[in-house]
């Protein structure tokens, strides 16, 4: 049997205030005053003095602010390689992305894309990607994603929602400052929260299941059961503990496969534009056949902290958006693998994503 050799983030900080080492960080990566460092920030923080004033910016260094209203495109980051490349005179010494998963996705692929040629549309697959990506850092502003530690970047691209997973995908350098996430929205943090326990619930009960990602994986469910079910945490406590939640989950999947929640909630994402930790709320919210246990925890949560789900979104739909929803969840064969097992086109047809796709 062959295993696989995957690449892990060579490099991690982690501590509260660590956001102010940035500098340290990466100008010793700096190739020369031509070549720049770009930025790529959540423009939720435009006009942030908090955040923003301690970006350390020297010479052509630029900040790239991003809207995360819609979830990343592939001709988005065609659009940003364009720009970079018509715009200075080298490659950059570094991309640095500071957001949630979104942004954190756009700066790897946007690396990635700097050094291989054509459209980020035609990596979107497994190991298609031929040349290291330029040098990049990750510093998520919300935890719960797992993007800070994946070698996936997730894009909607014209064909389907799928992401760019290859061994130069993962990031050089995260830091990881839990008083980043201080001021995320409540409904923000639990979806994102929640995107962390679903890896974990999918994770530790796939056919993909080994001793690596088992570890990580239970790990990580042990704290996202503390965080959101006990009342024993400080809000620092649990800002630190979602973090490192967030990487052990992300971790553990790296290793095994997501399944059912992730796979249907791309449907939801490419058709209706409907964001990753919602989507993935919406779904597993109906899967109680496939993960009983995880489905009935997940709910006291909900209820824990009032969280009330959209109802209904797949109400209107036509036979042909159904349509185009399934078949983007069934195309994603290693998800549907890992949940059900080498057989599962014999009991996950078209006829049964429809059904649960109408409950949503």
């Amino acid at each position: 049997m062959s295993y696989k050799n995957f690449p892990m983030v060579s490099k991690v900080i982690f501590g509260r205030g660590s956001f102010n080492q940035l500098s340290d960080i990466i100008e010793p990566k700096r190739l020369n005053t031509s070549a720049p460092f770009i930025f790529f920030v959540d423009d939720i923080f435009k006009g942030d003095a908090w955040l923003t004033s301690r970006i350390p910016l020297s010479y052509q260094d630029k900040v790239v602010y991003v809207s995360t209203i819609e979830e990343p495109k592939t001709e988005q980051i065609d659009q940003y390689v364009e720009d970079i490349i018509l715009n200075f005179k080298e490659r950059p010494s570094g991309i640095i992305g500071i957001g949630g998963g979104s942004l954190l996705d756009i700066a790897k692929a946007v690396a990635i894309m700097l050094n291989n040629d054509g459209e980020s549309k035609d990596y979107q697959g497994w190991d298609l990607v031929k040349n290291p990506a330029v040098y990049h850092v990750g510093i998520p502003t919300i935890s719960g994603t797992g993007a800070e530690v994946s070698r996936t970047t997730i894009l909607t691209g014209p064909e389907r929602k799928l992401g760019i997973n290859s061994d130069y995908t993962p990031f050089d350098q995260v830091l990881l400052d839990p008083e980043l996430t201080k001021d995320v929205p409540k409904d923000q943090w639990f979806y994102t929260g929640m995107d962390c326990y679903v890896h974990c619930i999918e994770s530790l009960s796939g056919t993909y299941l080994n001793a690596f990602s088992q570890t990580y994986g239970e790990k990580a469910l042990e704290l996202c059961q503390e965080i959101f079910l006990s009342d024993d945490l400080s809000e620092q406590e649990s800002q630190d503990k979602l973090m490192m939640a967030s990487w052990h989950g992300g971790m553990s999947i790296a290793y095994s496969q997501v399944g059912v929640a992730h796979a249907m909630s791309y449907g939801l994402g490419y058709l209706l534009g409907v964001k990753h930790g919602i989507g993935n709320c919406i779904v597993f919210d109906h899967l109680e056949a496939y993960y009983p246990e995880g489905v009935a925890e997940f709910k006291k949560m909900k209820a824990k902290h009032n969280i009330t789900l959209p109802q209904g979104i797949c109400a209107d739909l036509s036979d042909k958006d159904f349509d185009t929803m399934i078949n983007v969840a069934l195309s994603l064969e290693p998800l549907w693998e890992n949940a059900i097992g080498k057989n599962w086109k014999k009991t996950i047809t078209h006829d049964t994503l429809k059904a649960l796709y109408q409950k949503m």
